[in-house]
C-alpha cells in the first residue's frame, strides 16, 4: 500500500520541486529546531541528490565524515519510495553496517523522532546469516551446543499442525556467542535445496523473506545480498520462485566503493572436494542401479585425483588465501575427464528419479551441485572466460572460479535499469578522479560531487608514521606498546587474517594485560562491535572493519593500521592488473589509498572525538610515506615522519 508523502504536494508543483522545498525546510528549519547542526556540506549534497532522482541517474556522492550523508540519502529514498509506491533498497557494505543504520540511536530513529515520521524499514540479511534447521537437525547428536539450540527453537518449528501465529527467529545475531566456525555447521549454505525441504514453511529465513518483501518504505540489506539477488533473479523466476528482493524505486549503495567485491563474490562458483565426496557417499547409500553406483565410484576417484593435482600445481602467496593454479596439460586433462564423468552421472540420475526410490531432497541437492561443478570446470577449461584459484585449509580444499567480465554483467543487469543509483562513501575517488570505481563497475554515465568533512582535524587528531625494521615482531611490539600507553581503547586494522593471527600469537605471549583484546571471527560481528563500544578499555582487532565501523567516544581513541592495505597478490587482482597499462598506478595504489582513507576515518566520528592514528611501515613500505601523508587530514600534526 502506498504511504503518505512526508510533505504536501500541490497541483502547482511537480514532485521534485515539492521535494526540494521540503528538504530545504528540513535542513534549514526543522532539524536545527530539534538541536541538529546545520551543515553547508549536507545542504549541498541534498540539492545534488535532487537532480539524481529527477533524472534517474547514477550519482557518486563522496562526502567526508561528519557531513551527515546518511540523513540526506534517507530523506530522498523514503520520499521517492512513497511517490512511486515501491520500496527503496539501502545496500550496506556488510551485516555490521546494517545493524548500525537501524540501531536505537541510528539515523533512521533520529529522522523518525525529529520529523514525526513512521518509517517502515525492514532488514533483508544474507541467507548465510540464518539458521538452517535441517543442518541443525543433522548436528544435534554431535554437540550439546547444537542440542540446546534445537530445544530452544520456537514451538511451531517442531509442531506439524497449522501455523496460526509465528515469531521471527534464526538470525545469526541471536547466536552471538558462536564463532564463525561453529556457525558454519548450522548456518544456511548454497547446498541447501530449500524448495524441497520439509521445514521450508517453518524456516526462519523463509518467514523473514515474506516479512521484508512487504516493506513499504525501506529495505536494508548488504551489498552481498543485493548482488546475489541480481545474479539469481532470472533463474529463480524460471523455477517459479520470487526474486530475493522486490522491485525497487531506487538503490543506495552505502560505502559504495566496495560494491565490486560483493559483485565478484556473488558471481563466484565454489567446488569443495569434501562436499562432493560427502554428497556422493550419501547418494550411493540409496537404492539405485549398479551402473549409477559405478559412475559415482569413478567420480570420487577422479575428484580425488583432481584435487591432488591442483595442490601439486598451485602456488601460495603471502597475505592471500587464494593460490595460483598452473594450467598444466595434466590438470586440463583431469578437468575434462571429471567433466565427462559428471555429465554421465547427471544422465543416469534422470533415470533414477523416474524410479521414485531415491530421496527426492538429496537427489535435487546432488543434481544442483553437480551442475554447478560442471559449469565451473567449463569456465576453467575455457581460460578466457574465468578467473580461478585454490583455497586450502586443514579441513577443506576448495576450487574457485569467477567469470572474468564482472563489469559487463553489472552494466547489463544492474545499471541498465532506469532508476536512481546513489553511491555514498567518504572514499569514492582517487585525487578527485572517480574512474577507478566507475570502470570496475561498468558504469559509463554518472554524475559526481565531493564535499569535505566539516571537522577541525588539526585539533582532534595526531598521526604517527614510524619506520620500523623488517624484524619479525617489530610491528607487533610497536602496536603492543601503544596499547599499553593508551590502556586499550584501540582499533587495530590488519590487511589479512594471517596478519591478525600473527599479532594474536604475539599478544597472548605477553602475559596478563589490563585490557581485553577481542578478535574478528571469534563471535558474531555486530555483538563483537557492541562489546568494543560498551567496554571502554577493550581492544578490537579486525581485518574487515576498515569501513563502516562507527564507535564514537573514548572506546575508540586510537587506530593502529598494521600495514599499508595494498590488494593481495592473487588471481583476482592479477586479472585487473593484467588489463591495466600501469598496474601499480591504476590498481594497487588507488585500492590502497581508498582503504587507508577509510581506516583513518574510523577514529573521528563526532565533533567531540580526539585521538591518534598510527600507520606502521617497514623498510619496504617507507617509500610510500609521502603518499600516506597526502591522504591524512590537512593541518594535523605528523610525528615520527
Amino acid at each position: 500500500m502506498r504511504r503518505k508523502l512526508p510533505f504536501e504536494l500541490t497541483k502547482e508543483q511537480s514532485f521534485y520541486e515539492a521535494l526540494s522545498d521540503w528538504v530545504g525546510d528540513v535542513f534549514y528549519d526543522l532539524l536545527p529546531e530539534k538541536g541538529f547542526d546545520l551543515r553547508d556540506e549536507q545542504v549541498f549534497m541534498a540539492f545534488q541528490l535532487n537532480q539524481a532522482y529527477k533524472n534517474k541517474q547514477v550519482m557518486f556522492a563522496e562526502a567526508g565524515v561528519g557531513t551527515g550523508k546518511t540523513l540526506v540519502y534517507l530523506l530522498y529514498a523514503l520520499s521517492y519510495a512513497r511517490y512511486t509506491g515501491k520500496p527503496a533498497i539501502i545496500a550496506c557494505a556488510d551485516e555490521t553496517l546494517i545493524e548500525q543504520i537501524v540501531k536505537k540511536e541510528g539515523d533512521i530513529k533520529k529522522l523518525e523522532s525529529a520529523l514525526d515520521l513512521d518509517i517502515d524499514v525492514r532488514l533483508a540479511k544474507s541467507r548465510e546469516q540464518y539458521l538452517c534447521i535441517k543442518k541443525l537437525e543433522e548436528n544435534v547428536s554431535n554437540d550439546e551446543l547444537y542440542l540446546d539450540m534445537w530445544e530452544e527453537l520456537p514451538g511451531f518449528v517442531h509442531d506439524n499442525s497449522s501455523m496460526r501465529s509465528f515469531t521471527h527467529y534464526g538470525d545469526r545475531k541471536e547466536y552471538a556467542g558462536l564463532s564463525d566456525e561453529e556457525w558454519d555447521h548450522v548456518g544456511w549454505d548454497s547446498l541447501q535445496d530449500c524448495m524441497s525441504c520439509v521445514y521450508r514453511h517453518r524456516c526462519g529465513l523463509t518467514l523473514h523473506r515474506e516479512h521484508y518483501r512487504n516493506a513499504a518504505d525501506l529495505i536494508i540489506c548488504s551489498h552481498d545480498f543485493y548482488m546475489e539477488h541480481i545474479w539469481t533473479k532470472e533463474s529463480r523466476k524460471r523455477e517459479g520462485q520470487l526474486p530475493l528482493l522486490p522491485e525497487a524505486s531506487s538503490v543506495v549503495f552505502d560505502e559504495g566503493h566496495l560494491l565490486e567485491f560483493a559483485s565478484q563474490k556473488a558471481m563466484t562458483y565454489r567446488m569443495r572436494m569434501e562436499t562432493l565426496e560427502s554428497l556422493l557417499e550419501k547418494l550411493s547409500s540409496s537404492d539405485m542401479r549398479e551402473e549409477t553406483l559405478y559412475i559415482i565410484e569413478d567420480i570420487m576417484l577422479e575428484n580425488e585425483k583432481w584435487f591432488d593435482l591442483l595442490e601439486k600445481e598451485s602456488k601460495a602467496e603471502i597475505g592471500s588465501e587464494r593460490q595460483y593454479i598452473t594450467r598444466s596439460e595434466s590438470i586440463l586433462q583431469q578437468g575434462r575427464s571429471l567433466t565427462e564423468k559428471i555429465e554421465s552421472l547427471l544422465n543416469e540420475l534422470v533415470f533414477e528419479s523416474e524410479m521414485y526410490v531415491m530421496d527426492d531432497y538429496l537427489l535435487k541437492v546432488v543434481e544442483e551441485y553437480l551442475e554447478q561443478i560442471q559449469y565451473s570446470l567449463k569456465l576453467f577449461l575455457d581460460d578466457e572466460k574465468g578467473i580461478y584459484w585454490l583455497e586450502t585449509s586443514k579441513e577443506e580444499h576448495t576450487f574457485v572460479v569467477m567469470p572474468r567480465l564482472v563489469e559487463e554483467i553489472l552494466k547489463e543487469q544492474v545499471f541498465s535499469q532506469s532508476i536512481p543509483f546513489i553511491f555514498s562513501s567518504a572514499t569514492l575517488s582517487y585525487n578527485k578522479d572517480f574512474s577507478y570505481v566507475s570502470q570496475s563497475l561498468g558504469i559509463e554515465q554518472y554524475e559526481k560531487f565531493s564535499v569535505e568533512s566539516p571537522y577541525e582535524y588539526e585539533e582532534m587528531m595526531k598521526a604517527y608514521l614510524p619506520s620500523l625494521d623488517a624484524e619479525a615482531n617489530a610491528k607487533s611490539q610497536y602496536a603492543f606498546d601503544q596499547l599499553k600507553s593508551n590502556q586499550g581503547k584501540t582499533l587495530i586494522l590488519f590487511s589479512s587474517k594471517n596478519e591478525m593471527n600473527a599479532f594474536r600469537s604475539y599478544q597472548l605471549q605477553q602475559g596478563d594485560q589490563a585490557w581485553d583484546v577481542i578478535y574478528e571471527g571469534d563471535r558474531e560481528i555486530s555483538d563483537t562491535v557492541e562489546q568494543f563500544q560498551q567496554e571502554t578499555s577493550t581492544v578490537l582487532c579486525s581485518y574487515h572493519l576498515w569501513e563502516g565501523l562507527d564507535v564514537p567516544g573514548e572506546s575508540l581513541s586510537q587506530v593502529v593500521i598494521y600495514s599499508l592495505p595494498f590488494p593481495p597478490k592473487d588471481p583476482v587482482f592479477d586479472a585487473k592488473r593484467n588489463h591495466a597499462s600501469d598496474a601499480m598506478q591504476e590498481v594497487d595504489i588507488p585500492y590502497m589509498i581508498l582503504r587507508l582513507r577509510q581506516g583513518i576515518g574510523r577514529l573521528i566520528r563526532t565533533s567531540e572525538d580526539k585521538g591518534s592514528i598510527h600507520v606502521l611501515m617497514n623498510d619496504t613500505e617507507t617509500s610510500f610515506k609521502g603518499l600516506v601523508e597526502s591522504v591524512l587530514p590537512v593541518g594535523i600534526e605528523v610525528l615520527n615522519a
